[in-house]
């Protein structure tokens, strides 16, 4: 049956939001099931032929779409987040991408038998893992803390040191076979470098002018850098042939490392741009892989992969850890999660694309393999990293941590006095006084939307299972309890009352929202912050046979407010009514006092009153 191109082009939209939604329920990386949705919709079912659907836009809309992503990958590489994270991190970037890049360039060129050209493109390609990837991992995961963080900042900041190497590879390739001489390749290929780095730069710098100095209206932020950009990527393959992709990847590093550049919208913009652009991009792209393209390479694929998961990874691995202070449980855990993501899948249909219309037969191997590697990689390190953790005894417990909406003075009470009792705690802010506030106190603070993109990937969420709504903006207070109700449940997410709009049927939420509301015996934000203004105090009580439930209450004038309930079995506890509150002897309270207790300011006021004068006779 024929079918209209209109309705191919609608099937794409379709098939990429169902893969991402049931990658949002299954908590594991959208791009397996993108994947999956491309070979079925592709050499499956024969549905989707893109060189048909698409014609001569193929190529211009994948190249597009490869410096988009590159350049939206580059906008999160700072300097400083690789100096700031650990010895670990900084060995893993070099080493990691050298130890990989020589195996699978050997293992593809020994044993695959294909050119040595092509079996570099490979090795530079497969190093990249990505935040897109590890990140979903870690949440289902739930590594112990340092191993997270090593793991997080290695796919952020790998992904565009991999794009950026494989893109030095590929252009070394193409310089090369547009040379007849060693001489002239060589030149073709500075000339390349030179346009790259010096049009990146100089784009890079002015874009980051314009937008610093708001000489754009801020609607026009996104929309204007993503403009700029692919017009840089065009002007740059003009003055060198394939120079685009190294330019765009140079210009987002320069934005990310220059100061007062407000890149948060624009990062935010690239959570809706990868579920409409790059999510269909990736059903195109496995629509054209080939059965028979994968079978044809035989056992020898499966043994590139072994040797790349097996061998290569851990050898990474190991040298970089050499002078830290991980074991061996540690070493072995990291050694087996690195699966590849995003950039590794466009990258390789792209430069393959490209190699063969410069007569390298054996680039057809290329997409086939990159593909079978991010399919092997994230389907088996996804389903055996949560035992493996467990069994090397790396996993984190229960996440009984609190993420807490707000960094305001009450809400830095709240965290001190729970992360005082051991309790994971990260406060979050888009108010950056707050959040600095928050610092100096020695919380843990992400500064920033927490619903955003950006978020999704810097937000370290190990150990934390509940979210606690402590701040007055409303519009954010239900984007978040939204948000977080699909990843904590019902149950782990808390608000405050909304005051007299709580009993105004025409302001209430809907219904989901509504039943977390109530806590703290129902007090509002603006009670709570004008009982901080008045100098009440966040107190943590251990009950005991000597000093009761009953006793605390005494001793307050029953004006004090239970927040939390630390239990014998280590289990804490927001409290939603007082009047049910049963806490027993041994159990820890933590609570919100009047600054002075009325009977110990009775007393007091009593001992130092002037003694009464005699009675005149």
């Amino acid at each position: 049956m024929t079918v209209s191109t209109v309705f191919l082009l609608a099937c794409i939209g379709v098939i990429s939001l169902v893969c991402q939604w049931l990658a949002w329920r299954v908590r594991m990386p959208a791009i397996l099931f993108l994947l999956a949705g491309g070979l079925v919709a592709g050499p499956v079912s024969g549905l989707l032929d893109p060189e048909l659907v698409f014609g001569d836009l193929l190529f211009p809309l994948i190249s597009l779409s490869v410096a988009i992503i590159l350049f939206e990958g580059s906008l999160t590489l700072r300097f400083s987040d690789i100096a700031g994270h650990g010895k670990m991190v900084r060995n893993l970037i070099p080493v990691g991408s050298v130890v990989t890049c020589v195996i699978g360039t050997l293992s593809a060129r020994w044993i695959l038998g294909v050119s040595w050209e092509v079996a570099l493109l490979f090795g530079a390609i497969s190093i990249v893992t990505g935040p897109t990837v590890i990140v979903p991992l870690l949440r289902s995961v739930r590594p112990q803390s340092k191993l997270a963080n090593i793991l997080r900042w290695e796919g952020i900041v790998i992904d565009p040191v991999g794009a950026l190497l494989a893109v030095l590879v590929f252009e070394g390739i193409v310089s090369w076979g547009q040379g007849n001489v060693f001489g002239h390749s060589m030149w073709i290929f500075g000339k390349t470098l030179a346009v790259g780095f010096v049009i990146g730069a100089i784009a890079g710098w002015l874009n980051g002018v314009v937008l610093r100095n708001h000489l754009i209206p801020q609607y026009l932020h996104n929309a204007g850098t993503l403009t700029f950009m692919l017009g840089v990527y065009a002007l740059s393959n003009e003055m060198a042939h394939e120079s685009g992709l190294l330019t765009v990847t140079v210009m987002g590093i320069w934005m990310a490392n220059m100061k007062l550049v407000p890149l948060e919208s624009i990062l935010e913009f690239k959570e809706s741009l990868s579920v409409l652009l790059i999510s269909a991009l990736f059903i195109i792209l496995a629509a054209r892989v080939e059965f028979e393209a994968i079978a044809q390479l035989g056992w020898g694929m499966v043994l590139v992969l072994a040797l790349l998961m097996l061998v290569a990874r851990p050898v990474s691995i190991f040298l970089s850890a050499i002078g830290t202070s991980l074991n061996w449980r540690d070493k072995l855990f990291l050694s087996w999660i690195a699966p590849r993501g995003i950039v590794a899948a466009a990258v390789s249909a792209l430069f393959a694309f490209q190699l063969q219309k410069l007569g390298y037969e054996s680039a057809g191997a290329l997409v086939p393999l990159v593909f079978m590697l991010i399919i092997a990689t994230v389907t088996i390190q996804s389903l055996t990293a949560r035992p493996l953790a467990r069994l090397l005894k790396v996993a984190e417990p229960a996440s009984y941590g609190f993420l807490i909406l707000g960094a305001n003075p009450i809400a830095r009470k709240i965290g001190a006095a729970l992360h005082n009792l051991k309790v994971p705690v990260v406060l979050t802010d888009t108010n950056w006084e707050n959040v600095k506030l928050a610092r100096m106190e020695n919380l843990q603070v992400y500064f920033g939307n927490p619903v955003s993109e950006h978020a999704y990937t810097h937000l370290d969420l190990t150990g934390i299972g509940n979210l606690l709504v402590i701040s007055p903006y409303k519009h954010m207070n239900s984007l978040a309890t939204y948000h977080f109700l699909d990843w904590f449940g019902t149950t782990h997410v808390f608000t405050l009352s909304d005051g007299e709009q709580d009993q105004n049927a025409r302001h209430r939420t809907a219904e989901k929202i509504h039943m977390t509301r109530g806590l703290f015996n129902g007090l509002s934000y603006a009670k709570l912050a004008s009982l901080a203004a008045k100098n009440y105090t966040i107190k943590t009580t251990q009950l005991s046979d000597e000093f009761t439930f009953a006793d605390f209450q005494a001793k307050y004038d029953q004006q004090a407010c239970v927040l939390f309930v630390l239990d014998s079995r280590d289990r804490i506890s927001p409290v939603k009514d007082m009047e049910s509150l049963k806490p027993e002897k041994d159990w820890t309270l933590i609570s919100l006092v009047p600054p002075q207790p009325s009977r110990e300011k009775e007393r007091k006021e009593k001992s130092e009153a002037p003694p009464a004068e005699p009675a005149k006779t």
